[in-house]
């Protein structure tokens, strides 16, 4: 089982494309993981255990059901796998940073089991005092999950 992620970090990709794992992600993540597209205009990254729970409930939905067939697509097939070098970076694919339109700057974010990876600009956004009214989330969240 991975170790939670959390916290963030911010980082420059090199001119390969390639993004130094921060220290706090290197255990939980491993040599190897998986890398796809996010929800939010992120990329998501799941340890290789992680990606096996997912796509196993990705691939128990009907195929008769039109949402879960879009569903399985959008993140199975932009899957990769993703390996780390000796120095403990790794390539982010091409397609997934042209649709995180991330080009240099980049924050990698903790998000307990996984972890996502933003462009700065689109992280600082999403995370803005105006776009984060904290309180309505959590009361809608207790809500609607009882937590």
């Amino acid at each position: 089982m991975t170790k939670g992620m959390k916290g963030n970090s911010y980082h420059n990709l090199d001119s390969k494309g390639r993004l130094i794992i921060p220290a706090r992600f290197r255990e939980s993540l491993g040599a190897s993981f998986v890398m796809c597209h996010g929800m939010d205009g992120n990329i998501y990254v799941y340890p290789n255990d992680e990606w096996e729970t997912f796509s196993e409930k990705l691939n128990a939905l009907p195929l008769t059901y039109p949402m879960g067939r879009k569903l399985q697509t959008f993140f199975l097939g932009s899957a990769y796998d993703c390996e780390v070098d000796g120095q403990f970076r790794v390539v982010i694919p091409q397609v997934l940073r042209d649709d995180a339109k991330i080009e240099k700057e980049v924050v990698m974010v903790g998000n307990g089991a996984t972890a996502q990876i933003w462009s700065k600009d689109a992280w600082d956004k999403f995370n803005s005092v105006e776009n984060m009214d904290i309180d309505a989330i959590a009361a809608e969240v207790s809500q609607n999950f009882m937590i």
